[in-house]
């Protein structure tokens, strides 16, 4: 016997303690990661992807205003990194046909006001009126006339078929009484062509706009004797009935100090030329390209004072959302003070991140409580059986019966015993097992000790342990 407990070790028991039920975790924590990616999908399919390092602007005649402004956008637009395609036109009305054509690639251009009465721009917006266009009616004669009305039955030069300079024209002229097709001969000059005519007495008048209406042609026109430049008495007329009209006035001497031209103040009425956009304009874009704007045509001119344009004067075209928070609040804060690639990435990244957050920071709390929960379920579950097989034993039973609630008392102990439970909750599994052995007391007759061990009358404390095991 000694020689045997030589060879005898110390019992060798499987221990498995677990720290963490990793199948409750993932249980509970699976309705967050759903709802967590959920969220991830929905940001990602609401926010807008990086801005594109190109966009297409429709200008206008080389070497028009339109088409010079273009240019300066372009080298402004390239110190942050972004390449400005060009794409010459006609003109304005060209210009908006173009942004309402889906098949044709563009982003942004530079339209009249006035020329969107029989156009669709539920898809287009403003950035802001970036300058004015001041309309110029000079004509010859021996008075001043105050009405364009007076002009009726003349030779009238008003533009080239498809030019914005045109279609305002002949909505003036017809607020005005002439139309084409009657006694008014209405001839598609513009620019020197028109200058040169109204000096060679081949036409009364012409109404010059944009390019036309250099001070270079003013200069030249106001000096020549009988020629006058038509004072818009009625401007504040105009501005009411066509919004997109404003009112100018030539101060005295404005044109030539030297001859104080305009010998008195001079009205002139005024569409403003927009920069207008397709709504899927990309919202950095869309303050970069504003920004840019008031770095072109911020400074103060003839017809306009410093810092005056760019400006949200929505007229025709409604004011993009992103850019009436740009004149309200600026650029955003990352855009402000980061290159735009990394302001961008950044801008994203928190898109995605507020809804995480959002939903973690509950999750935090939510989840161990939840996790907590579903491990003593599982003890609890045991205390329901062991409560019903209590209650039995207060009711008269069967050597038999008492036997089988015996029975069912061990398959309580062994299912608790055998339950994986980590080891942060063992007391309340070994609360549970102290439980047991107090119901089996009351089934056996005995006591039981301060322990949780179960002493039958006649019988060593000993023995009750080898019963119970």
């Amino acid at each position: 016997m000694a020689e045997e407990r030589k060879h005898i070790g110390p019992i060798q028991l499987p221990l498995i303690i677990s720290r963490i039920s990793w199948r409750d975790l993932a249980i509970s924590l699976g309705p967050f990661v759903l709802i967590c990616a959920a969220a991830v999908w929905v940001a990602f399919h609401f926010v807008r992807p990086a801005p594109p390092d190109t966009i297409v602007i429709t200008s206008g005649p080389e070497g028009s205003q339109f088409h010079r402004s273009a240019e300066r956008y372009q080298k402004v637009l390239e110190r942050s990194g972004i390449n400005l395609k060009i794409l010459p036109s006609l003109g304005a009305l060209e210009n908006l046909k173009r942004l309402n054509d889906p098949d044709f690639e563009v982003d942004v251009g530079f339209v009249q006001g006035g020329l969107a009465g029989g156009e669709n721009t539920d898809e287009l917006v403003s950035l802001g009126s970036v300058f004015y266009e001041p309309v110029a009616v000079f004509y010859r004669s021996a008075k001043p006339i105050d009405r364009l009305s007076a002009l009726k039955g003349r030779r009238i030069a008003i533009g080239p078929e498809g030019s914005g300079a045109r279609a305002l024209a002949l909505t003036l002229l017809k607020s005005n009484g002439i139309e084409p097709g009657g006694s008014t001969r209405l001839l598609p000059l513009a620019g020197e062509a028109a200058v040169q005519a109204l000096l060679n007495r081949k036409i009364d008048a012409a109404i010059l706009m944009g390019d036309s209406a250099t001070p270079t042609a003013f200069r030249k026109l106001l000096h020549v004797p009988g020629m006058r430049l038509f004072d818009f008495a009625q401007a504040d007329a105009y501005v009411r009935r066509f919004r997109f009209l404003s009112k100018i006035e030539l101060p005295p001497g404005s044109i030539d100090l030297g001859r104080n031209v305009p010998a008195k103040p001079l009205a002139l009425i005024a569409p403003t030329v927009e920069l207008v956009a397709r709504t899927g304009l990309h919202p950095a874009l869309s303050d970069l390209l504003i920004e840019t704007a008031r770095e072109v045509h911020g400074r103060g001119t003839l017809l306009q004072q410093a810092g005056e344009f760019p400006a949200p004067r929505e007229q025709e075209y409604r004011i993009s959302d992103d850019a009436a928070r740009y004149y309200k609040s600026g650029k955003g804060f990352v855009y402000r003070y980061l290159p735009l690639w990394l302001a961008s990435l950044v801008d994203r990244t928190v898109v995605v991140l507020v809804p995480l957050l959002v939903l973690l920071i509950p999750a935090m709390r939510i989840v161990p409580t939840l996790y907590s929960w579903r491990i003593r379920t599982r003890i609890y579950r045991r205390y329901g059986e062991l409560m019903a097989l209590e209650r039995a034993v207060l009711e008269k039973t069967t050597p038999e019966q008492r036997a089988e609630l015996i029975r069912r008392l061990d398959d309580i102990e062994k299912s608790g015993i055998t339950t994986k439970i980590p080891g942060s909750f063992a007391d309340e599994l070994y609360v549970l097992r102290q439980h047991i052995h107090f119901v089996r007391g009351r089934l056996t007759g005995g006591t039981t000790t301060a322990m949780g061990m179960v002493e039958t009358p006649g019988a060593a404390p000993d023995s009750a342990v080898k019963s119970n095991n």
